[in-house]
């Protein structure tokens, strides 16, 4: 054999190796079961949609997800229990981005957006739901009520940073009206609540209504949103922007949420996964359908886009209804 080509050809093998072992390094394998924290009881929209989620993943990783459902204070210690874990990448959790985004602000957990590897699944919308056996018909005869009765309806949410919370602060914000809170500990508690009469009216998420609207046991009024929704097996819900001209919401985005400062191939692993097996999840696109959500895979700088607009009206209509312990704009949140 030709000297220089021997050489040449062993260039090119080592090129190929060196090539190859930054590939390889990304390749993670977990060798024991992840714990997904879900900060919210089980049955609501986080723990529905990572149920779907995780199965996925598990398919994909050859590896077993344990989902731990850790409820309390809005979500926050669930979310901190994930934060404080060994960053070996075994140690997950979930929920709303605009949840994670007010933790700082309002002064129970020390995180914000960007101290997260986001990796989204699906995209909500709040909707206002009343138990049946209530009077009104549409959002204006809602509204109107609870201009004439302030603080007596009641409105059923999962709690301060919740989507409900949220959407009635949103509702406030564009109409004046003022009403009492009943907080539970997850959105599906809430809209049990609501179905039993202990509550008047919810308005927390259309995956979590779903079911009880389908099953005449909820009637919904409006989407918290200038956007209709329909909703498989009952039809289109129109938009409270019907009722009150102007009214806008930025989308919610929910998904897993991995700590930073664990493993690059555990974020390289899953960020691989994200762009091409869960973009194409049948099994989640079939939920988000059949729920009422809107299906949209995004990870990476594209996810921290996405998610910081709902996080800036989350957080500043927490602020203008004095929910929070410092000013947004002190920890990197400006005013939208």
């Amino acid at each position: 054999m030709n000297k220089r080509f021997f050489l040449r050809s062993v260039s090119l093998a080592a090129l190929a190796v060196g090539i190859a072992l930054p590939a390889a390094a990304q390749q993670w394998k977990p060798t024991r079961p992840i714990n997904l924290i879900v900060p919210w009881a089980a049955g609501g929209s986080t723990d529905q949609v990572t149920r779907v989620t995780a199965a996925e993943l598990e398919k994909a990783l050859g590896q077993t997800i344990v989902i731990v459902n850790q409820p309390g204070a809005s979500g926050a210690i669930g979310t901190k229990s994930a934060m404080d874990a060994a960053k070996d990448g075994y140690t997950w959790t979930a929920g709303a981005a605009q949840d994670l985004g007010a933790y700082q602000a309002l002064g129970s957990v020390n995180t914000n957006i960007k101290d997260w590897h986001l990796f989204l699944n699906v995209a909500n919308i709040q909707v206002i739901g009343v138990n049946p056996a209530r009077p009104w018909k549409n959002a204006k005869e809602l509204l109107d009520d609870m201009k004439a009765k302030p603080g007596q309806i009641s409105v059923a949410t999962a709690g301060v940073t919740s989507a409900g919370h949220n959407a009635m602060d949103q509702i406030v914000k564009a109409t004046g009206v003022k009403y009492k809170e009943v907080s539970y500990d997850g959105g599906n508690p809430a809209v049990v609540a609501t179905v039993s009469g202990e509550a008047d009216l919810t308005t927390q998420l259309a995956v979590e209504q779903a079911d009880m609207i389908r099953g005449k046991r909820l009637r919904p009024l409006a989407t918290v949103s200038d956007k209709p929704l329909e909703l498989e097996g009952y039809g289109v819900i129109p938009p409270l922007a019907q009722s009150v001209p102007g009214f806008t919401a930025p989308a919610n985005y929910f998904g897993i949420f991995i700590p930073k400062g664990v493993p690059d191939d555990v974020v390289k692993t899953v960020e691989r996964i994200w762009t091409q097996n869960i973009v194409k999840s049948e099994a989640l696109k079939k939920y988000a359908t059949s729920r009422g959500a809107l299906f949209n895979p995004l990870s990476g700088d594209a996810a921290q886009k996405a998610v910081f607009p709902a996080v800036q009206a989350n957080v500043w209509n927490l602020h203008a209804s004095g929910k929070t312990k410092v000013a947004p704009d002190t920890v990197g949140i400006p005013k939208p």
